[in-house]
């Protein structure tokens, strides 16, 4: 019985200490590609459409996304931003996720226009 209890709460704090991670990024850290018309991000949980953004910014600082991100109604895990025509040059992605428990994680990473 206190095995079964054990795994129970063990479950339990796993599942309370979920954070909404990046799973796959498009374009990636440290890709080099093509312009792109947007940025998406794929999370390990379902988002918090209201607390969760994507900003993109050029080498300046400059923000380059004049829209707002958005986090798919159908894919509460996917989030994206679209982009405008990118000069060639370093690109930087800043992303906040609010996972639907309440949780906030942030990161950011670069990417380069050829």
């Amino acid at each position: 019985m206190r095995g079964a209890l054990a795994f129970a709460f063990a479950g339990a704090a796993q599942f309370a200490l979920a954070h909404a991670l990046p799973k796959l990024q498009n374009p990636g850290p440290g890709a080099t590609v093509s312009a792109p018309h947007e940025v998406a991000i794929e999370f390990g949980e379902a988002l918090e459409p209201t607390f969760s953004k994507i900003i993109v910014t050029d080498a300046k600082g400059t923000q380059v996304n004049t829209a707002k991100s958005v986090v798919d109604a159908s894919d509460p895990k996917h989030m994206s931003v679209a982009l405008g025509n990118l000069q060639p040059g370093v690109y930087k992605v800043q992303w906040s996720a609010v996972a639907a428990d309440g949780h906030r994680t942030q990161g950011h990473y670069n990417f380069t226009v050829k």
